[in-house]
């Protein structure tokens, strides 16, 4: 019997400290052991990753929103997890609300398992709930499984899921602090951001439509107030802490004394922190929306000077999709519109873009993106690097390779399929159901089409499922792009094969693509 049933090898292997060429050698779904590029087993699969490429740990993202059961429409498991396994993440944790029921109790997490199975493309786990009154279902949920527990300390923008008080944190922490278990913090408080003046600066008419409108309603106060809670109530309580998608600079001198000080605390941010400035983000443009909000860019700036210094300590997503239509981009009205921005797939190409103008290394990137999260869960040791005993989660990405982002490349709940061919994108265009309640399917179809007509750069394959959206794509041009629907599988599948071996053990995810991207024109208003 062969010690390895396959070997993924490059000549640029993300290990602990260093960028080397290695072979990773896989049995069973586990990494049996890094050797030297040139010692591979003569009975057992190859994967050789390009000389350019990169060899790195899947991503591991602890702050993701897929909201089933409930709101499925939002987002579900099934195009979730094929998002992450686009992007290269190989581990995600499910956030405790905008599903119905909210992960507050047992029952909830037990909805919440039967929804996911059958239905994921990568690992995933959950966070349970702190909400007020659920003290006592803290430890059966801790029992069940979740790996920690989120609150949140102003309105979360769903009734299901309330934001607790200092006094409700006093009764919950010294529980979790019992359990051993991690109390992540959405860390606003309502005190500034109820006092804040929702004007624009100059008075004007349409402030709703304002960016500043809505940064001033939510100031940096609301953040920096918050922090100094936590940390006070995690030393008074012994209960640890993590800041979830931190955007304010001026809290961070406070962080940086509470770590120094030995406080039980860590801290993430966001791609969109790291890449979007407030200035730039024009009127109407709801789609920027999300809480705390993009600020300005000094302030991201100083966001990466503390990934520098460690004081933050991880980059996740913190993927909050919604259905359009409550993104009130007709109206472009930022005080109605849903905060949240859907960037599961995104975050490795946007942080690489960032953190290489900046000077930063791949293995920096690799901590943040894989060790650091892995570690905060409780799953290191597991996931988030490449050595022996770890889950063989695999991405392999071409550092110096660019991609145009648009809307028809995104695997979430859109109803586009994506695989890639070596340097080629293959965009399969799949319209959604005629049942689905919120897509609309024909104008959806056509406008997507004309996008495929337009990108040169991509193969795009498109699957009519009626007759009206064959006519349409043949009027806009595409009449050669058409495949009928009982070829599409096979089509995909003799592409895949190129890019993906077929192991003995199908118990890893190898995640082939090139990544580095420019942003397309956003459409007129």
């Amino acid at each position: 019997m062969p010690q390895s049933d396959l070997v993924i090898r490059g000549r640029r292997v993300v290990l602990s400290n260093s960028l080397v060429p290695a072979s990773i050698h896989v049995r069973a779904g586990r990494i049996s052991a890094v050797k030297e590029f040139e010692d591979i087993a003569a009975d057992c699969g190859v994967v050789e990753a390009g000389k350019d490429s990169v060899v790195m740990p899947g991503l591991v993202d602890s702050h993701v929103h897929i909201n089933e059961p409930g709101r499925t429409e939002w987002e579900g498991f099934a195009t979730a997890t094929r998002a992450a396994a686009a992007g290269g993440v190989t581990t995600i944790v499910d956030m405790p609300l905008n599903c119905i029921p909210a992960t507050t109790t047992l029952d909830g997490l037990n909805a919440k398992l039967a929804a996911a199975r059958g239905k994921l493309s990568v690992d995933t786990a959950f966070w349970g709930g702190v909400v007020p009154g659920n003290t006592g279902e803290l430890a059966k949920l801790w029992e069940a499984g979740v790996i920690g527990f989120k609150c949140f300390l102003v309105h979360s923008g769903v009734d299901e899921f309330p934001n607790v008080t200092e006094s409700d944190l006093r009764t919950a922490m010294p529980e979790l602090a019992r359990l051993g278990a991690m109390l992540i913090v959405h860390a606003e408080v309502p005190g500034p951001i109820d006092s804040a003046c929702c004007q624009a600066p100059d008075g004007s008419d349409g402030v709703e439509r304002t960016y500043a409108t809505f940064l001033s309603s939510r100031p940096r106060a609301a953040e920096n107030e918050a922090v100094e809670l936590m940390i006070r109530l995690s030393r008074e309580t012994n209960c640890r802490i993590h800041i979830v998608h931190h955007s304010s600079a001026d809290a961070l001198a406070a962080l940086r004394a509470a770590k120094a000080a030995g406080a039980q605390l860590t801290v993430e941010t966001c791609p969109h922190y790291l890449h979007f400035a407030a200035e730039d983000i024009s009127d109407g443009a709801t789609e920027f929306k999300c809480c705390p909000p993009i600020r300005e860019r000094a302030n991201r700036e100083q966001l990466w000077e503390a990934l520098r210094d460690g004081t933050i300590d991880m980059v996740v997503s913190d993927h909050s999709p919604c259905p359009p239509d409550m993104k009130s981009r007709d109206e472009g009205d930022f005080m109605k519109a849903w905060g949240g921005i859907s960037s599961l797939q995104l975050r490795l190409p946007v942080m690489w873009t960032e953190a290489k103008a900046r000077g930063f290394t791949i293995n920096q990137m690799a901590e943040w993106l894989c060790d650091a999260p892995a570690k905060q869960v409780g799953l290191d040791g597991r996931k988030g690097a490449i050595a022996a005993g770890y889950d063989a989660d695999i991405v392999i990405w071409n550092p110096n390779s660019e991609f145009r982002v648009q809307p028809v490349w995104d695997e979430t709940e859109s109803g586009h399929t994506m695989v890639l061919d070596r340097e080629k994108l293959l965009v399969v265009l799949r319209p959604p159901p005629e049942t689905s309640e919120y897509h609309a399917p024909n104008d959806l179809y056509a406008a997507t089409v004309r996008r495929l007509v337009e990108a040169p750069e991509a193969q795009a394959v498109i699957v009519p499922r009626t007759e009206e959206q064959g006519a349409a794509a043949r009027a806009l041009g595409a009449a050669n792009l058409i495949i009928p629907e009982r070829a599409i599988d096979a089509h995909i599948k003799n592409i895949r094969k190129k890019i993906e071996p077929s192991p003995r053990s199908p118990r890893y995810l190898l995640t082939v693509f090139g990544v580095g991207y420019r942003f397309a024109e956003p459409p007129e208003r």
